[in-house]
């Protein structure tokens, strides 16, 4: 038996055949694009909601961390204020206070101090300039309830009519 020779093609039309072998979509191939893409449309949701829902819980463990670090830093605060040592630098450093017998000196800025002026010592210019100053060293106690005082302005200034001047 003599082989039967099939004519020669050049290569780019059996490429070409073979492409549209594979395009020609029947119904099960369309079916199954429709499915997946189908498929798609409803897990995207889903899918959208668990990132979400990821991207929450990451900040949510991010707060909690500094919310944790902040108590840290917190107990380690109270636990310095148990130090009577940490105690006495703290009044020492933001009161100015000494333990008797101790002498403190302050070191203050000159500027804007008279520094001619050798009538006595630095407390007494410094009484001096607070006493010249318009600043009350009295405290003055109210005749009248503030509050009172306020609800009067307002109601006034709510039901009073201008006045036209002739």
């Amino acid at each position: 038996m003599a082989k039967k020779r099939e004519p020669k093609v050049p290569v780019s039309m059996t490429q070409g055949r073979m492409l549209v072998r594979m395009l020609r979509l029947n119904s099960v191939s369309v079916s199954l694009i429709a499915v997946i893409v189908l498929g798609s449309f409803m897990v995207a949701q889903d899918v959208q909601t668990f990132l979400n829902q990821r991207r929450e819980i990451a900040e949510m463990e991010q707060s909690i961390a500094m919310a944790e670090q902040s108590v840290a830093d917190m107990q380690a605060e109270r636990d310095r204020w148990q130090d009577p040592v940490y105690i006495r630098s703290q009044a020492r450093d933001r009161l100015y206070y000494v333990l008797p017998g101790e002498v403190s000196y302050l070191v203050m800025n000159a500027e804007g101090m008279d520094l001619s002026d050798t009538s006595g010592t630095l407390g007494e210019i410094l009484a001096e300039r607070r006493s010249a100053d318009v600043i009350s060293l009295e405290v003055l106690a109210a005749r009248d309830n503030w509050v009172d005082s306020l609800l009067e302005s307002f109601l006034r200034a709510a039901l009073d009519t201008p006045v036209e001047e002739e």
